[in-house]
């Protein structure tokens, strides 16, 4: 057997296998042996090798017989460690719930397991995902494959390395305030955040509920599409659920952005921001005009408050939820959580019901800009990965920042309007450490975000980089 098939991507995968030229077994052991070769980056939290190759076995017999459960056939797929899986461990990245084991699996998981992918593990992230750096005092801090000094982002650090790696063909993480996407651009993957509502999050840990949303995370935008095909649909188990059509996202892909109109916001898009980030969405943008797209000006004049008002709930919703762990066991947070935790009961009802009403505005503003560009455009983040146990950063030379303020500077903007939003590699700085470009879009108009960043792919090979630590571990 060969480690090399853990190159192709989830949708090549999927096809060598349904075509009978890829051995679900060999693509199972192969990623095991990947996994435990990167397993230093703390990547994962928990791996279900002996389960996941029964499965594979079982799949394989399947094809063998000429019976194929759906599109992801034989396909090793790892979870964020907040995402139920019926009899498996699920501690969220914490000790509070290092020894809870759920009893059905969460819908997502329902959704993954009827089209035919296999749970190979459950990856390392940020304490109850309320950070976005994946430093983890219980589990392990998860190190960026680019550099292992460097941080990954979060708080699906540990989906978005293991998807780098090629330790898994697909993962998912959950988005609040940028969960995804950001882990997404500082690892060199594709990352998509729903609209709200779009996929269920029946059986899934919280962080704060009127934001919480899974999400898929790949090399490139047509695997996310094969995982968001899946995933997307209306649940009746969960109360955000909304009962809305869904379609086959990768049936547009190929189509391009020919007459496709990109909002670049005024004061926004592209400022206060490092100027290797600025330089790669520049490029990227100037690839997109050239396959036939076009930029447009937008404005949205109240865009400055959403770091404030992502805040504000991001701390409220949370602490709300954990109030009784927060006064019974203390001392089985780590630091950085349980200092956020206890800040968001000092905030005042009126100032979440202001940061409420806010939203409010905002969403309307956006989708004002919306009306007049298909999708808008900023980067991911506006800096690349820092340095491990780094809480502030500097943007601007000399001034240094909040982390977690800084962070949340442009993924604030879906988070808080429910908007669906994608980031995709555009780029690298000095350092080879990569940068995200975020496109945001219409409610339930994933299918143009997902179009548009599988045409840049069509032009740039930044998706297909490989990090130094895959290179070392081949």
């Amino acid at each position: 057997m060969t480690d090399d098939v853990v190159e192709n991507t989830l949708t090549g995968s999927a096809e060598l296998i349904a075509g009978g030229a890829l051995s679900p077994v060999e693509l199972m052991d192969a990623t095991l042996r990947r996994i435990e070769a990167i397993s230093g980056t703390h990547a994962y939290i928990s791996v279900s090798a002996e389960q996941a190759m029964d499965v594979a076995r079982a799949s394989e017999t399947m094809i063998a017989a000429g019976h194929r459960l759906g599109p992801l056939h034989g396909v090793p797929i790892a979870l964020k460690d907040n995402i139920d899986v019926r009899g498996e461990i699920t501690t969220a990245g914490s000790k509070i719930l290092a020894d809870h084991r759920p009893d059905a699996d969460a819908a997502v998981v329902r959704r993954l397991r009827g089209a035919g992918a296999i749970i190979v593990g459950k990856t390392n992230m940020h304490e109850f995902a309320w950070g976005g750096t994946s430093a983890n005092p219980h589990h392990g801090n998860v190190c960026n494959p680019w550099d292992t000094s460097r941080m990954p982002g979060g708080s699906s650090g540990g989906s978005g390395v293991a998807v780098a790696t090629r330790a898994c063909a697909g993962a998912l993480g959950t988005d609040t305030g940028g969960s995804v996407r950001l882990p997404a651009a500082l690892n060199g993957v594709t990352g998509l955040r729903p609209t709200i509502g779009r996929v269920s999050n029946a059986g899934v840990v919280p962080l704060a509920w009127s934001m919480d949303t899974v999400g898929p995370m790949a090399r490139t935008a047509a695997d996310v599409a094969a995982l968001f095909t899946v995933l997307a649909g209306f649940d009746p188990d969960d109360a955000g659920s909304v009962d809305r059509g869904t379609v086959e996202y990768s049936r547009d892909l190929d189509r391009g952005v020919d007459g496709l109109r990109i909002g670049v916001i005024e004061d926004y898009s592209l400022h206060h921001v490092q100027p290797a980030v600025e330089k790669s969405v520049r490029d990227a943008l100037e690839v997109l005009v050239g396959a036939g797209a076009r930029t447009v000006d937008v404005t949205i004049p109240d865009i400055e408050g959403n770091i404030s008002a992502q805040l504000t709930i991001e701390a409220a919703e949370p602490s709300t939820y954990h109030q009784r762990w927060l006064r019974e066991r203390p001392q089985d947070y780590g630091d950085d959580v349980r200092l956020l935790l206890e800040a968001g009961e000092l905030l005042l009802a009126t100032q979440y019901l202001q940061a409420q009403r806010y939203r409010a505005l905002l969403r309307e503003q956006a989708t004002a800009a919306l009306a007049h560009a298909d999708v808008l455009v900023c980067p991911t983040l506006p800096f690349a990965a820092t340095p491990l146990g780094e809480t502030r950063v500097e943007i601007t030379p000399g001034a240094p920042e909040d982390m977690l303020s800084a962070i949340m500077q442009f993924t604030g903007l879906p988070s808080l309007t429910g908007l669906p939003a994608i980031s995709v590699p555009c780029g690298f700085d000095a350092d080879g450490l990569p940068v995200g470009m975020q496109l945001i879009g219409r409610p339930f108009d994933e299918a143009t975000l997902l179009r548009a960043a599988a045409a840049l792919q069509a032009h740039t090979g930044f998706h297909r980089a490989v990090p130094p630590l895959v290179t070392a571990a081949s």
